[in-house]
This record gives C-alpha cells, structure tokens and sequence, in this order.
C-alpha cells in the first residue's frame, strides 16, 4: 500500500487558500471554557526521521515543548518512514518508554493493507499499549478513483470498525484535502460520512482543510457526534504554515464546537521550529 504523505497534502492544498480567506480571522483566546493542558498533544509523524535515530529522545524533546500526549504511527505500516525501529517494542515496553518521557500514547495512525489483512493484530497490541483510538490514515486510492471506489473502500472500513467495536477499541478515519473535492458533483467528505456507519467508524478532523476552504467548527455543528480526534494546524492567507494562533483559524470557534463534534484529543501536526510556540498557544487557551 502506498501510504499518502501528510507535508505533500499540506503543500499542494495551499494553492486552494484564496478560497479560505474570507474566513473569519483568529480569536487567540476562548472564553467560554478553559482547556486541559493534558490533551495538548503531536502527531509523530513531524519527528520520524528523529525517532528513527532516538525513540526516548525524540519524546523527551517533545514533552519539554509542553506536550501531553501523542499520536503513533503503525512501527509495522510505517516501517520505511521511520518507524521501523520500533517494531522491536514490544507493547509493555513501548509504554514505558513513552511514560517516561512525560506522555501518554493515546492514538496511532494505520496503513489501509495493515488494518484489513492484520485488524486483530493491531487491535490487540493498541489495547496493550493503552490507545483510546486507532485512525486509518488513508485509503491511499489513485487520483483516477470514482467515487464508487470511495464508497466501496468505506464499507470495507466498515468491516473492520464492526471487529474494532467488537473489541471495545474505537476506530477512526482522517483525511486530506483530497477528500474535499466534488465528483459526479458530490463532496467526497460528506460521501464518506453518509457511507460509515457511525457507531463504527468516527471521523479524525484535518483542520489543514481551511485551506480548501472548510472549516472543522462547521463539521463539527453540521455531524454532532461524528469526530473523535482532529489534528491542528494553521496557516497565514499567504498559503504559508503558521504556529497556532497565528493564522486564519478562528480557534475559538474551533474549540467551541469541538465537543458538539465529539472530539476528544488533538495533535498538533506542523512544521517542528513551530510546534513549541504552538504548544504555548493551547496552553493560554
């Protein structure tokens, strides 16, 4: 399986900013509700390269930016992007690794192969390693994809979120900008959620969709329920990558929808010089 590579979404969507700028700007602070320091946490997929080099250290450096927890990828489904290493781990001890660093693995990212050929495998070694949630990174289907093949490729989901249920783990779905285009003059996004089934599969919020001009505030009023994580990030409406705060994103719309949505933890997901500042943004929210 070929696995979508998150910076090259990124990258490619800023084009699609302009449509995004009439969005209302940031608010830094929310008011209505103060934040639990202990959601703050990162997607792993940002320090690979490090973690490939230094699993302990690499989570160290991370929790002295001021993150809580963190979002894994597969060792197995992610083997040649870093994540290699750690197929060696066994659940217990990768636990300990991660606790002794300040963090708690909460969430992890899986190949589509992996999840359909592998399901109980997985699920097994996340509930011994403690996760809430497993999320399907994506589909990986070609850009020729009709969208009966999107339809076809979420009922296969489905069947392995009827095995995950069975086993008290919640699976989740993320997506990219691509699934924020129309065919046969249907949004592929709200495609996906007609086709899951809900009480299997719940949806991971991209919030890099701004810049195809979609907001997860209005997702999250418009599917009550639906998410259960998000992944954050925020961008100048130059199409340029910005430290929480610091770009379009209204977050305090954000984060008043957020448990209308049904989110229950997020990972910042941006460029490593700025994942500090940005831990230092949810802090003060």
């Amino acid at each position: 399986m070929k696995h979508l590579t998150r910076r090259a979404f990124l990258t490619r969507s800023a084009a699609s900013l302009a449509g995004a700028a009439m969005i209302a700007p940031h608010l830094l602070r929310a008011e209505t509700e103060t934040l639990s320091p202990n959601l703050i946490g990162f997607q792993s997929w940002i320090v690979r390269e490090s973690i490939e080099k230094d699993f302990a250290g690499t989570l160290k450096m991370m929790a002295g930016m001021g993150y809580k927890t963190m979002e894994l990828c597969s060792p197995p489904g992610y083997a040649k992007m870093g994540f290699g290493p750690l197929q060696t781990l066994k659940a217990p001890e990768m636990k300990r690794i991660v606790s002794d660093a300040g963090l708690k693995c909460n969430s992890c990212h899986y190949g589509f192969d992996e999840l359909k050929q592998h399901a109980q495998e997985r699920i097994d070694f996340a509930k011994e390693l403690g996760l809430e949630q497993m999320v399907l990174s994506s589909f990986g289907l070609p850009k020729t994809a009709t969208l009966a093949d999107w339809k076809k490729a979420a009922d296969e989901l489905n069947k392995v979120g009827e095995q995950s249920k069975k086993s008290g783990m919640p699976l989740g779905y993320h997506n990219h900008n691509g699934e924020f285009e129309k065919l046969e003059g249907e949004l592929i996004y709200d495609v996906l959620l007609k086709q899951f089934d809900p009480s299997l599969i719940k949806m991971q919020f991209q919030v890099a969709a701004i810049t195809a001009g979609y907001k997860a505030a209005d997702y999250f009023k418009k599917y009550p329920g639906r998410f259960i994580s998000a992944h954050l990030s925020d961008w100048s409406t130059a199409g340029k990558v910005m430290p929480l705060g610091k770009g379009i994103v209204d977050w305090k719309e954000f984060f008043a929808a957020m448990k209308t949505g049904g989110v229950k933890n997020y990972f910042v997901e941006i460029e490593l010089p700025l994942m500090k500042e940005s831990a230092e943004f949810l802090k003060s929210v």
